[in-house]
């Protein structure tokens, strides 16, 4: 059976797909967002920097923490910049709020596009296709559509936490830790081999979030590993959970390379758009959503389809972003270099550097010269054993290297 067409049609159903779909239908567009599943909350737990979260997107906080901080030695680094959580029953509402009659939600599930005519018929499991000028890949980590690129295989950041209660706090009241690397409780080999670090959040109460985390590996650190390191991390801190309320598991891939600009749009993870250092994505999203929609719609009416697909793709990657990018997989590939028991010291160095410097090199749109001076900044500051394994880390790939030093001294 053959629906009828709309302007744009959305492949998934996550909070970069319907922000997208939502703007576009906010421009006027006429949407069809497809997705496995009807509107439900989000499943998984989304933090940003508060200055981060779009306007539009404020009513949607659970929480905001000004005491944030990081453990990166026996002391604590104070952030002194606001963390939040977000809501995702309340995002997902006035997301589809601000779409109005615009957007039509409908459960299926994608399994190719075709061509026809200036637009696209597109594919659903159940024999089902939807007819739109305008195609969105959202689809997550994976694509719907097309397949990201991880250079050198997908190198990933896993944790697994629970919400639960606490008699005593594993973390401090009233506050959050963005990276806790303090291992004395495990033997040094294991952590130089598989370094992970506890991400806390008091969410009032005796309620605590606790994810056992590992920032980037390849291949991802376990679930059971990182399972057994939360339940060791808490036993050792004498802050075993009473009761818990929620599991969490999350694996994604940290180094997808800027997409090639293609026949249709992608958005969200399914278009790299996971900062590579972070894992941050849906703050940057939320904000990228109105750029691309309205590059979409301007250009849909007056130019057609496909020069609407080529507007969205250079709203979402112009040049310098691609040239940023390239500059932050360096970033991934540092990281990746670096021995497990070497992390502390490298992110004791990262949050020395001035705010501006370290906000501006996990926000989603830094420049690459803007990048690459923070890089050189953080070795210059950095001790031996961290800059022998960046210098190393470099040296691989002296072509893009080259490239980012010249960005530097522009």
């Amino acid at each position: 059976m053959t629906v009828g067409g709309t302007d744009v049609l959305v492949v998934g159903g996550g909070p970069a797909g319907v922000a997208l779909a939502a703007a576009c239908a906010a421009r006027g567009l006429s949407v069809r967002l497809v997705a496995p599943h009807l509107p439900r909350p989000f499943p998984a737990t989304y933090g940003a920097w508060l200055d981060e979260v779009p306007a539009p997107a404020r009513d949607a906080l659970a929480q905001v923490w000004s005491d944030v901080r990081v453990y990166a030695g026996a002391e604590a680094t104070p952030l002194l910049r606001p963390y939040a959580l977000l809501d995702n029953a309340r995002l997902l509402e006035g997301l589809l709020a601000r779409a109005g009659n615009g957007l039509c939600w409908t459960r299926g599930q994608v399994t190719g596009a075709d061509r026809v005519g200036e637009g696209w018929e597109v594919r659903g499991t159940d024999g089902e296709t939807w007819r739109a000028f305008v195609v969105v890949d959202a689809g997550g980590h994976g694509g719907s559509l097309g397949a990201p690129v991880r250079p050198g295989g997908a190198a990933l950041q896993t944790a697994y936490g629970v919400v639960a209660q606490f008699d005593r706090p594993p973390g401090p009241p009233g506050g959050m830790v963005w990276m806790d690397y303090r291992a004395g409780h495990l033997p040094p080999a294991e952590v130089r081999a598989q370094p992970t670090f506890l991400y806390t959040m008091h969410l009032g109460g005796d309620r605590y979030l606790v994810e056992e985390t590992s920032l980037i590996a390849r291949p991802g650190v376990t679930r059971s590993l990182l399972r057994e390191r939360l339940r060791a991390r808490l036993a050792a801190q004498g802050t075993p959970p009473r009761e818990v309320e929620h599991v969490e598991w999350v694996a994604f891939p940290m180094n997808t390379a800027a997409p090639r600009p293609g026949p249709w749009l992608a958005f969200g993870s399914a278009a790299g758009l996971v900062h590579p250092v972070s894992g941050f994505q849906v703050a940057g999203a939320l904000a990228d959503a109105p750029v691309v929609a309205g590059a979409v719609a301007e250009t849909l009416a007056a130019c057609g389809p496909a020069a609407a697909t080529r507007a969205g793709w250079e709203a979402l990657w112009p040049q310098e972003r691609r040239a940023a990018r390239e500059v932050a997989l360096l970033g991934v590939d540092a990281l990746l270099a670096l021995p497990g028991d070497a992390l502390p010291a490298f992110f004791s160095a990262f949050f020395r550097l001035p705010a501006d410097q370290w906000h501006g090199f996990l926000a989603p749109r830094t420049d690459a010269g803007a990048l690459a001076r923070t890089m050189l900044r953080l070795f210059a500051h950095a001790p031996n054993r961290v800059r022998l394994p960046l210098a190393r880390a470099a040296l691989g790939q002296p072509g893009t290297s080259g490239r980012a030093l010249l960005s530097a001294l522009d």
